[in-house]
């Protein structure tokens, strides 16, 4: 659509009155998100981690390597307007999601790491994400909207989600029942959210507007997920990571903070600035959760009997190596056999072999 069409959308959407309310719920369906995140965190595991810090590294690689670039990339190829490209930009450069430590659980994958990727994600995106929004941007260097762009804001708005992520490891610390209740809460109120705001945006941007957001954009909501986690497997695959870690990176790396994205969409821009483009994360979400939920029916259909045969194997590779052991020290008793005659002595008797 052309300028005109989105500045008059933006009107529209900034003018009507549940707009400072939709602000509210963003920002409050952001804090708990965050406090149920800093619920899951154990500082034992922290202290695992920065003694071995794979998931550090490959949330690092996932998160601001190759998210970034990819939405950079999609972007050109599409040849999105300044508006959409940052839109993409903020998603891409956002964060690892919640929604990735429930599809872990589905597919059976390492939860430790699945938490430890968001958690360390989230922190590292307080100095990345500005940073790669600002390298990002340079190709849309001469246009109105990238010279607007608040990186101050972005920060802000990230720093003010250590809050809550504190918050929820002094829970985590304190009171582990209560932190595991503000787990599944989060979890919930992350679906609920999410389909909150996907109607009350629509609603207030309308169907007329909605129905003129480029098909390329639609596009990229599709591919982008989609991408990510062929990425993230394929990042785990290079690190030789067990099956299960694969999947778990995958999830990690193409689940983004969509709330976060929204957030930051919601309180940094303008509506009449930005437009249509705040729905980019919603449909970002939608997709990511569509895809994701094929991924854990697929596993489900197809993956799951490997998976118990994988760890049958290990069992009865531990069987096999008892059975060994026994077997061992049977032939060790040939040379001579242990008798007991009371509690305090032990007589070791030759065996004699017929010749």
């Amino acid at each position: 659509p052309d300028g005109g069409s989105l500045a008059e959308g933006g009107e529209t959407f900034g003018d009507r009155s549940l707009s400072q309310g939709l602000s509210v719920l963003v920002g409050l369906g952001l804090c708990v998100t965050m406090l149920g995140l800093g619920c899951a965190v154990e500082l034992g595991q922290l202290g695992q981690q920065l003694r071995r810090p794979v998931g550090l590294l490959l949330a690092l690689l996932g998160q601001f390597v190759a998210m970034p670039l990819l939405a950079f990339l999609l972007a050109l190829i599409f040849a999105l307007d300044e508006v959409a490209a940052v839109a993409v930009l903020l998603c891409g450069c956002c964060p690892g999601g919640n929604l990735s430590n429930l599809m872990s659980v589905l597919v059976d994958g390492d939860m430790n790491l699945s938490i430890i990727m968001t958690a360390s994600s989230t922190l590292l995106a307080l100095f990345l994400m500005p940073l790669c929004l600002w390298i990002y941007s340079r190709y849309w260097i001469n246009t109105a909207v990238v010279q607007l762009l608040p990186l101050g804001a972005v920060s802000l708005t990230l720093g003010s989600t250590l809050l809550p992520i504190g918050l929820g490891v002094l829970i985590r610390y304190r009171h582990p029942r209560a932190a595991d209740l503000l787990v599944k809460i989060s979890l919930w109120s992350l679906l609920v959210t999410l389909v909150i705001l996907f109607i009350l945006t629509g609603t207030m941007l309308g169907p007329d507007l909605l129905a003129q957001i480029p098909a390329s954009v639609y596009a990229i909501a599709v591919l982008m997920p989609l991408a990510g986690y062929g990425l993230g497997y394929g990042l785990a695959t290079i690190f030789k990571m067990p099956p299960h870690c694969r999947r778990t990176v995958s999830l990690e790396t193409g689940c983004q903070n969509v709330q976060l994205c929204t957030a930051i969409l919601k309180l940094t821009f303008s509506p009449e600035l930005i437009g249509s483009m705040y729905m980019f994360p919603l449909l970002y979400a939608l997709f990511q959760s569509a895809e994701a939920g094929l991924f854990v029916l697929a596993y489900k259909m197809y993956g799951r009997d490997s998976y118990k045969q994988d760890t049958l194997g290990e069992e009865e590779d531990t069987d096999i190596s008892y059975k060994k052991l026994k077997e061992e020290e049977v032939a060790d008793t040939s040379y001579g056999t242990v008798t007991t005659e009371d509690h305090n002595s032990i007589q070791m008797e030759p065996t004699q072999t017929a010749l």
